[in-house]
């Protein structure tokens, strides 16, 4: 008999906690995400988060541990080789990665890649460099409007990006041309983890906003995951935000699009006052689009006390028999050299309103032991690595 009925899993993209053992392998030593934020800004007063135990996770300046929290906490060791949202989010659902996703950083996509893509398409494409998704805007959005080129570029994460006006080109057509760019870069030459669709609109430089109509095409899972085992069994798994496209719609019951951090915590909140049975999985992206990859951590840090606000609600609509997950996928240090992602261990917090005196769990290797405590809870297979915590959280 299960112990929960729901199970909500909240990730919190990029807020990594430091200390990952293998930092210097990544050109990341010394990074530490929510670490640096704090001394950025002076300290973060978080009631919600430093009362489930944050502090007991790190030493964070203004974070206090307590000796009755009110949450298992844990920091988890990324076993998989890579450090950016497909590789956390799959390893946390069971899947190890050895082989890093291919990333074209510092030289752009190839010359071949980029006919191919002009030719199917039919038109040309400027950009084709690692920016910002606000900067690329600033340095070819008024070309786009007098010429109609596709803007491309990309990042330190494994993806082509394609920026398109929407009162230049139609949706439809960038959609399209997103799955032309899919079939292309299966090819080994070029095959990117995401092809993300990046609409946007504005008339000139210092206006243009990206929209909510963004579209990814990730790459499907290589295996079986938790959530395919949970919706074999007839479980509801509403995946909420990015989540969808991670997972290529694989083991998702039920899709809820969001705009931001804010707009998918009060989705959140609304779906917590449904009945259903099985797994509510968000994903927060702000903290690392808008905040981590920006290098800002003043508006990260407000980003972290806007959700821990929001989390007073979410918490009152939680029953006895719901349990919530708070996670993250990887680290985006705002304070660090470059604009990359991090390598580092993240935080973990699992609590319920029914546990009886929840601790620190210390050290956790791999992502996985989300996943397997979920599969566990619903008595579903578990098709891949991670051991289970549920004997732990009583």
């Amino acid at each position: 008999m299960r112990k929960y009925k729901r199970i909500f899993l909240i990730v919190l993209d990029s807020l990594g906690v430091g200390d990952a053992h293998d930092a210097e392998a990544f050109d990341d030593l010394g990074a530490n995400t929510l670490g640096h934020i704090c001394e950025s800004v002076g300290g973060l007063d978080l009631p919600n988060l430093e009362g489930m135990g944050l502090g007991s996770i790190g030493h964070f300046k203004g974070i206090h541990a307590l000796k009755n929290q009110l949450a298992y906490t844990a920091r988890l060791e990324e076993v998989s080789n890579g450090k950016d949202t497909m590789t956390g989010h799959w390893e946390m659902m069971g899947l190890k990665i050895t082989e890093p996703f291919q990333t074209f950083t510092e030289t752009g996509f190839p010359d071949e890649f980029i006919k191919l893509f002009e030719e199917k398409t039919g038109r040309k494409c400027v950009g084709n460099y690692a920016e910002s998704g606000t900067k690329i805007l600033d340095d070819w959005g008024e070309h786009q409007i007098q010429t109609g080129d596709w803007i491309v570029y990309t990042s330190a994460d494994s993806v082509f990006q394609i920026a398109a006006n929407e009162d230049v080109i139609p949706l439809e057509e960038l959609y399209k041309a997103c799955d032309i760019a899919r079939e292309l870069a299966m090819d080994e030459r070029w095959k990117v983890g995401r092809i993300i669709a990046r609409p946007y609109i504005g008339q000139k430089k210092g206006e243009f906003k990206r929209t909510a109509n963004r579209h990814d095409l990730a790459l499907k899972p290589f295996g079986k995951t938790v959530l395919d085992s949970l919706k074999e069994n007839h479980l509801d798994v509403i995946g909420i935000g990015k989540i969808p496209d991670i997972f290529v719609d694989q083991g998702i019951t039920r899709k809820v699009k969001t705009e931001s951090n804010y707009d998918g915590m009060v989705k959140t909140i609304e779906i917590a006052k449904e009945n259903f049975t099985g797994l509510a999985f968000l994903n927060l992206v702000d903290f690392d689009a808008a905040f981590g990859h920006r290098r800002n951590p003043k508006g990260y840090g407000d980003a972290i006390i806007e959700f821990d606000n929001q989390l007073t609600d979410l918490l009152r609509e939680l029953k006895e028999d719901d349990l919530l997950m708070i996670t993250a996928d990887h680290g985006n240090d705002p304070t660090y050299k470059g604009t990359d992602h991090t390598r580092e261990n993240v935080p973990l917090i699992v609590y319920s309103k029914s546990l009886h005196k929840p601790t620190h769990l210390g050290l956790l290797k791999s992502y996985a032991v989300i996943g397997a405590t979920i599969a566990e809870n619903f008595k579903v297979e578990n098709p891949g690595i991670g051991q289970s915590l549920a004997d732990k959280i009583i």
